[in-house]
């Protein structure tokens, strides 16, 4: 069983930065792909980034691309949604998730791929 912990959201304005973390127990941390999802009110659960299990292949919605940067440290079981540039429309509830994955190189953008969820982090960005 995989635990996933998310930490680093909060409210900040326009234009800001913050960086999310989730730590991540139970498994080996190198066998884990990774992603980052988000559910704003009244909407579902969509992808936003990615990583493979080595880092080498990372994946982005459009609607983030240029502003988020998804990185991770296989030493500290640790993996990072930098977001900057933020806007208004990325106000939503964060949440991390993991997948065992057998291939190194894979980046995972389905939520259905995914095995582990993390309990989310919340957003908020004024105007």
């Amino acid at each position: 069983q995989v635990q996933l912990v998310e930490s680093g959201g909060g409210l900040v304005q326009a234009r800001d930065s913050l960086r999310l973390s989730c730590a991540a127990s139970g498994r080996t941390f190198s066998s884990l792909a990774m992603g980052w999802f988000r559910q704003a009110p009244g909407k579902e659960r969509e992808f936003v980034s990615a990583i493979s299990r080595e880092g080498g292949s990372t994946s982005y919605t459009d609607s983030v691309k240029g502003r988020f940067t998804i990185s991770r440290d296989n030493a500290k079981n640790l993996v990072y949604l930098q977001m900057n540039a933020l806007k208004p429309e990325d106000t939503a509830v964060y949440y991390c998730a993991a997948k065992a994955s057998y291939i190194s190189w894979r980046a995972y953008t389905s939520s259905t791929e995914y095995n582990y969820w993390g309990q989310g982090t919340q957003v908020t960005v004024s105007s």
